[in-house]
């Protein structure tokens, strides 16, 4: 009789929390939010408010000019060696 009282009232407690979980009625669910089309933004360069249009533009000029400047032979060879080097570290012991 007391273990069943016992059982009984540790699952009413559970049950009780779960409904305490819930999100509150007015919050938006994120399927919604994710179907939602953003019309203004903010730039990823000064962080003024934009429209759809000059974001756009503003994302196509990074990423025409992302890769336009060399990188110098002399730095393309440290960035290996140092790729190298972390590597052989991940698989030696010492």
């Amino acid at each position: 009789m007391k273990l069943t009282t016992v059982c009984l009232l540790f699952s009413f407690t559970f049950y009780c929390r779960s409904a305490q979980a819930l999100p509150p009625p007015e919050d938006t669910p994120e399927e919604i939010l994710r179907t939602e089309i953003i019309l203004n933004g903010r730039s990823p360069i000064d962080n003024q408010p934009l429209t759809a249009s000059e974001y756009a533009k503003i994302q196509e000029r990074i990423a025409q000019s992302k890769f336009s400047t060399p990188i110098d032979p002399k730095i393309r060879e440290l960035i290996f060696l140092l790729r190298l080097r972390k590597f052989l570290r991940t698989v030696t012991p010492f």
